[in-house]
């Protein structure tokens, strides 16, 4: 009875205009009522089935540079967190809306158009500081162990229709279907985790002064989105209903703050970059460098380098390349030294198809910025496609013994075997697929592998020993799945 309910519960949200998760996997049976408590290993299941559906639907933004700064980020501000069972993972996703989302599993969700509405570093890290308390306080595990008898059914409803919500532009279609067919139960959940943002408030304001800015980015951020919510229509509704603001609620956070000490702190050149790149994305081309131009003719701008870096790859997505140089030596000339400069001198000679000027400026980058895994990962994409492969294997060998649970690496070793040799290419996917922890498509890729040529008996031995790991994880999945 209550897979029934679930599946009726699930087709009716998923009948919404959010056919990329029509596929999404089926979720495990969380108990009955005596086994309420979900436990560690659940919401890793159910956070892992989440990401996976997003992967597939091409949601997840998969660029070296943005994912870097915002596990950087992330992991700064809960640098202080012990929580046994929970690794906490952040990324980007491909959506203009204004939102950000915590999933089961220690999986928090930035939406690029929450990136761009932000005005400071700080802003941005207090929405994220916010998500990773509800992470941290296990809001999602509480919720069931609060609720009735159904809460298995308003647990996994009301997660998954907030993430939905959050990918459909803050739909009042996801959560509307969901609150009228559950009626007076759901508002009470709903109420109920309205008390949670409040809790996700202060615990995000400690994890903000921890990690060095000023708390009372929070409250100012939540203030700004409501008043201009407020005044006209546009896509701060998104924040705003999924995450409900009331000014008794900002006025909380505000008298919370003043037991703070206002600290001033200048916003990371990283997060200046990593943002008006964002923006670039969202824009057409031509329609990215008529915005740049006129924002730096009016001088509307709160960094005049982010802009100039803004309109550089503005006009590389246009291909203006000499436009290109032009507006990133501007940039240069007013930014600190930074690694996604050398990125993009380093992708304007790739357009223009000088391996030499890429290969130069990327190691130069890595000279001043040892440590850059996204400078590394451009040098290895370089590489392979200027047709070096010597060059690119000894860098991927290297960089593999680095980052071994790294999926990129091993889908740029498939690039690289893709047209030579099926059974390390086919290995090289599955172990991609497997560091996703998409184990049903890595088991395929496996199975690809052993059954491709090859005389190594060493990498045979791997893919069997891999084979029957991921099966015995398919298996126990399955099992906890049907208890």
């Amino acid at each position: 009875m209550k897979k029934t309910l679930l599946a009726s519960l699930l087709a009716m949200m998923l009948a919404q205009p959010l056919l990329a998760y029509a596929d999404l996997p089926a979720l495990p049976d969380l108990g009955d009522v005596s086994d309420s408590t979900l436990s560690m290993a659940d919401e890793a299941r159910l956070g892992r089935d989440f990401m996976r559906a997003m992967r597939d639907a091409g949601d997840v933004l998969d660029d070296a540079e943005v994912n870097d700064y915002i596990n950087t980020l992330g992991h700064r501000l809960s640098a202080s967190v012990r929580v046994p069972g929970l690794q906490l993972s952040y990324f980007v996703v491909n959506d203009k809306q204004i939102n950000a989302f915590a999933m089961p599993g220690g999986y928090v969700g930035v939406n690029s158009g929450l990136v761009v509405a932000t005005q400071s570093e700080g802003e941005l890290a207090s929405v994220i500081g916010h998500e990773t308390a509800h992470v941290t306080q296990r809001h999602i595990a509480r919720m069931q162990a609060a609720t009735s008898a159904t809460s298995p059914l308003l647990l996994l409803g009301t997660v998954l229709a907030a993430v939905l919500a959050s990918r459909a532009g803050g739909s009042q279609a996801s959560i509307g279907t969901l609150s009228a067919g559950l009626g007076l139960q759901i508002s009470n959940q709903l109420a109920f985790s309205r008390d949670f943002e409040r809790e996700a408030d202060r615990v995000g304001m400690q994890y903000l002064a921890q990690a060095g800015f000023d708390v009372r980015t929070m409250p100012a951020f939540f203030q700004r989105l409501e008043s201009a919510n407020r005044y006209s229509d546009n896509n701060a509704y998104a924040f705003l209903r999924t995450h409900p603001v009331t000014s008794q609620r900002i006025s909380e956070a505000q008298n919370r703050a003043l037991e703070y000490p206002v600290k001033m702190r200048a916003d990371s050149t990283a997060y200046l970059l990593v943002r008006e790149k964002l923006r670039v994305m969202a824009l057409a081309p031509d329609e990215a460098v008529r915005f740049y131009q006129m924002m730096l003719d009016k001088g509307q701008y709160l960094n005049e380098g982010a802009m100039w870096y803004g309109l550089s790859r503005a006009q590389l997505a246009a291909h203006h390349l000499p436009a290109a140089r032009t507006a990133l030596g501007k940039a240069e000339a007013r930014l600190p030294a930074d690694p996604m400069l050398f990125g993009q001198e380093a992708a304007i000679a790739r357009e223009a198809g000088d391996w030499a000027s890429a290969l130069a400026s990327l190691r130069r980058g890595q000279q001043a910025f040892k440590d850059s895994q996204p400078l590394q990962m451009a040098e290895l994409d370089v590489l392979i496609d200027s047709g070096n492969r010597p060059g690119a294997l000894a860098l991927l060998r290297q960089l593999q013994s680095r980052y071994p649970r790294d999926a990129a690496l091993y889908r740029s070793e498939a690039r690289l075997y893709a047209d030579r040799d099926a059974q390390r290419y086919h290995a090289a996917l599955g172990n991609a697929f497997y560091f996703e922890r998409r184990y049903e498509a890595a088991l395929e890729q496996y199975q690809f592998a052993s059954q491709a040529k090859g005389d190594d008996f060493y990498l045979r031995s791997s893919i069997e020993a891999r084979m029957r790991e991921v099966e015995k994880l398919l298996k126990e999945e399955k099992k906890d799945s049907g208890k």
